[in-house]
C-alpha cells in the first residue's frame, strides 16, 4: 500500500484504498496462498450485464476453461453479512452460474458450494482448495 492507493495484482495497478478494497485485496490473497487460486485464474472488478443493467463482480475465479468457478463479493468491515448482500451475489449468480458463491467482509466469510443436484446452495464448513473446486484434484475423484 502507498499513501492512499493499493496494488491490485489482477488489475496490475495502483487502486484508490478504500475499506472494501481493503477487504478486496486481503481476500486475493487468501485466494492465492490459502486457497492455491492461481492468480490468473482471477478477475477483480469484472463487469457484466443482467437484462439492461450493467453490474461489477467483485472477484470472479475462473476454471481452467475459463468459464466462472467461484464469484466473490466483499463488502466493507462494518456491512453485516445478512440477506441483502447474498441476495446480491445470487443475483450475479444467474449470470455466472458458479459452483461456488462468496461473501465476507474480512471479518466473516460465507462459503456456498452449489448443490450437486444443482437444486441449490449450501454453505460449506471449509474453504476448498482450488483443485477441489475445479475437479482437477485427485484425490477429489472427478
Amino acid at each position: 500500500m502507498c499513501g492512499n492507493t493499493i496494488w491490485d495484482p489482477l488489475r496490475k495497478k495502483d487502486v484508490a484504498f478504500t475499506p472494501e478494497e481493503g477487504v478486496r485485496q486481503w481476500f486475493i490473497r487468501y485466494l492465492h496462498t490459502e486457497m492455491q487460486v492461481p492468480m490468473h485464474m482471477m478477475m477483480s472488478e469484472t463487469s457484466f450485464c443482467l437484462g439492461a443493467k450493467r453490474y461489477r463482480a467483485d472477484i470472479v475465479v475462473y476454471d481452467r476453461q475459463a468459464r466462472p468457478l467461484a464469484i466473490i463479493e466483499c463488502k466493507r468491515p462494518d456491512v453485516t453479512l445478512d440477506s441483502a448482500v447474498t441476495e446480491q451475489a445470487i443475483r450475479y449468480n444467474m449470470v455466472l452460474n458458479v459452483k461456488y458463491i462468496i461473501i465476507t467482509n474480512g471479518k466473516h466469510t460465507h462459503i456456498c458450494g452449489k448443490r450437486p443436484d444443482g437444486s441449490g446452495y449450501v454453505f460449506l464448513d471449509h474453504a476448498p482448495l482450488y483443485g477441489e473446486m475445479s475437479g482437477t484434484d485427485k484425490e477429489s475423484g472427478k
